[in-house]
C-alpha cells in the first residue's frame, strides 16, 4: 500500500491494513503488560501505555532492580529493539510471524538480559482472548501496513501535545494504551465522578473505576476495528451530560455516535484536508469546549 501523500498524513485503508493491524495488536499487548508490571503503578494507569517515538512506538525507560530497560518498535528497519543501561542491545525482526512466536522469542531475549517478567499472558480489552502462548491465528505483518499505521500516530501524536499545551489542569500524557490501541489524550475537571460501571471486554471492573474516578474530556485516534472499520479521531467526556451529543462541533465532518455515546471524525477526512494539522485542532478543541460546556467545568482555572 502507499504511505505517502502530498500532505505527508499516510493513507489508511482498514481493509488493507486489518490483519497487520490484529497482530500488532498482539504485539503491543505483550510489550505493554511487560511495562505495566515493572513500572511502578501510576494513577489513572499512566504507568501502562506506550509512546510514540522517532521509530515507531516505545516503553521509555523502565526501572528494574538498579537498572533501566527498554522496548522499542522499530517500523523503520521492521525490529523490536531490546536495551538494557548495563548490557549491550538485543533485537528481533518483525516479519509475518504468529503471536505464540513473537511472545516466545520476547521472553528469551529478557532472559538473556537477566530480566525476568511474569505477566498475565493473555490480552486484553480483545475478544477472544487467546493466550499469547497458544495464538497462531494472527501472524500477518505488511511492512508498509505497519509503517503508515506508524505515521499516523505520529502525526496525531503532534496535533495532540499542541492541544494538550493549552490546558494548566491536570492532563495526561499522550500515550498509546494498548488495550484498545489508541493514541490518546485527556483532561481532567478536577471534581470527582460517579463509579463506572465497566463494559470493556476482559477488563477489571476495579481497573476501569479507578481510571475514571474523576470528570475527563478524553480524545483519541483509533484505527479502526471489523465492528467500526474506518480510522478515526473520537472524544468524549465521562461523565456524559444528557446535552453533550447535541453541541455544534468542528469541523463539519464530525459526527455523534449515539451508539458509541462519542464524538467522531473519520481519519480519511483529516488525511484529505488541505490542513489536516488545523482540522484536527478544531476537533480536539470543539469537542472539549462542549463536555467543559455542558459538564459545568470551571474553565477559568482550568484554561490558560
Amino acid at each position: 500500500m502507499s504511505t505517502t501523500t502530498q500532505n505527508d498524513w499516510p493513507l489508511l485503508d482498514f481493509n488493507e491494513i486489518k490483519d497487520t493491524l490484529a497482530t500488532m495488536h498482539q504485539w503491543i499487548q505483550i510489550v505493554g503488560k511487560i511495562r505495566m508490571k515493572t513500572m511502578p503503578w501510576q494513577n489513572h494507569s499512566w504507568h501502562v501505555p506506550l509512546y510514540i517515538s522517532t521509530k515507531g512506538f516505545t516503553t521509555q525507560g523502565i526501572p528494574y532492580e538498579g537498572r533501566i530497560f527498554q522496548i522499542d518498535f522499530d517500523f523503520k528497519q521492521h525490529k523490536l529493539l531490546i536495551e538494557c543501561s548495563n548490557a549491550g542491545g538485543i533485537s528481533m525482526d518483525l516479519y509475518p510471524r504468529t503471536v505464540a512466536d513473537f511472545y516466545k522469542e520476547l521472553f528469551e531475549k529478557l532472559k538473556e538480559l537477566d530480566i525476568v517478567v511474569k505477566i498475565y499472558a493473555r490480552p486484553n480489552e480483545i475478544e477472544p482472548a487467546i493466550p499469547f502462548a497458544e495464538n497462531t491465528v494472527n501472524k500477518s505483518y505488511d511492512e508498509a501496513s505497519a509503517l503508515a499505521i506508524w505515521k499516523s500516530m505520529l502525526k496525531a501524536n503532534e496535533v495532540f501535545n499542541q492541544f494538550r499545551s493549552d490546558f494548566i489542569g491536570k492532563a495526561s500524557p499522550v500515550h498509546l494504551f494498548w488495550g484498545a490501541f489508541d493514541l490518546a489524550v485527556t483532561r481532567f475537571s478536577g471534581s470527582d465522578a460517579p463509579l463506572h460501571p465497566g463494559g470493556m471486554p476482559n477488563m477489571p471492573l476495579d481497573v476501569m473505576q479507578e481510571a475514571y474516578s474523576k470528570e475527563v474530556s478524553s480524545a483519541g485516534f483509533w484505527p479502526g476495528s471489523e465492528a467500526f472499520p474506518f480510522p478515526a479521531f473520537y472524544a468524549y467526556a465521562y461523565p456524559s451530560d444528557a446535552e453533550f451529543g447535541s453541541q455544534n462541533v468542528l469541523p463539519e465532518e464530525a459526527f455523534w455516535s449515539e451508539d458509541m455515546g462519542e464524538f467522531f471524525l473519520k481519519y480519511e477526512d483529516v488525511q484529505k484536508s488541505s490542513n489536516p494539522e488545523k482540522m484536527l485542532l478544531s476537533f480536539l478543541e470543539s469537542t472539549y469546549e462542549a463536555a467543559a460546556k455542558t459538564s459545568n467545568w470551571n474553565r477559568e482555572q482550568l484554561e490558560k
